[in-house]
């Protein structure tokens, strides 16, 4: 079965995983997920990422972060660019989430950054999701 939207796959695991508790969610490797796993641990939302070289093909692996009392730190995440309808934002143009609370993650020429990182390179590029 092909997947035609696997960013918002990769997004719908994250929700889904939070909602029931796991540490963790394995779905199957990409760059693109690597990389937004990566701006999902530099703004402090997941602990860590890890490809998974066991079976036969490799898998991506992001551990969920929780507060003390057990609540998930992500509180939403929303899919803005998709397959049938591209969105892109100028420099000057890239959206605030939540007044600054949450973050932006973005495509652009420089790699796939969050919107703070993009503010600060001067770059804009393909609004990928926001999460808050």
């Amino acid at each position: 079965m092909s997947m035609s939207d696997p960013i918002a796959d990769m997004l719908t695991r994250v929700r889904n995983g939070q909602a029931v508790g796991r540490r963790f969610v394995l779905m199957p490797y990409s760059g693109i997920k690597e990389a937004i796993g990566q701006v999902l641990v530099q703004e402090g939302f997941i602990s860590r990422v890890e490809k998974v070289e066991e079976g036969r093909f490799p898998a991506l692996r992001l551990y969920l972060r929780y507060t003390e009392d057990k609540s998930p730190v992500i509180q939403g995440l929303k899919r803005i660019s998709k397959p049938g309808c591209r969105v892109y934002s100028k420099k000057d143009e890239i959206p605030w989430v939540r007044y600054g609370l949450g973050t932006v993650i973005l495509s652009t020429p420089r790699g796939v950054l969050s919107g703070r990182q993009a503010r600060q390179l001067g770059v804009g590029g393909e609004v990928l999701c926001e999460v808050w």
